[in-house]
């Protein structure tokens, strides 16, 4: 992706004061929901608690589940 393309998305974010931590943020929650990183490491590079990175995930509107794909299916089934 085009570096100036990313700045301008990133800028969009309100939820930050820099541009680096817009974009940081942006990149977790891919990286996040891809579970290529727990929850844990990225709120650690976020410098946030979980339970408040969870809190920024549900004010957006993103889903996010420890359990996995397998874990879910199992307990609608229930």
């Amino acid at each position: 992706m085009n570096r100036e393309v990313a700045q301008t998305i990133a800028s969009e974010v309100q939820l930050f004061q820099t541009l680096d931590q817009k974009e940081n943020f942006l990149f977790l929650i891919g990286a996040l929901l891809a579970r290529v990183i727990s929850l844990k490491k990225a709120s650690e590079i976020m410098q946030l608690e979980p339970s408040e990175f969870l809190k920024i995930l549900d004010l957006m509107g993103i889903e996010f589940s420890y359990l996995s794909e397998e874990d879910i299916e199992i307990e609608k089934s229930w």
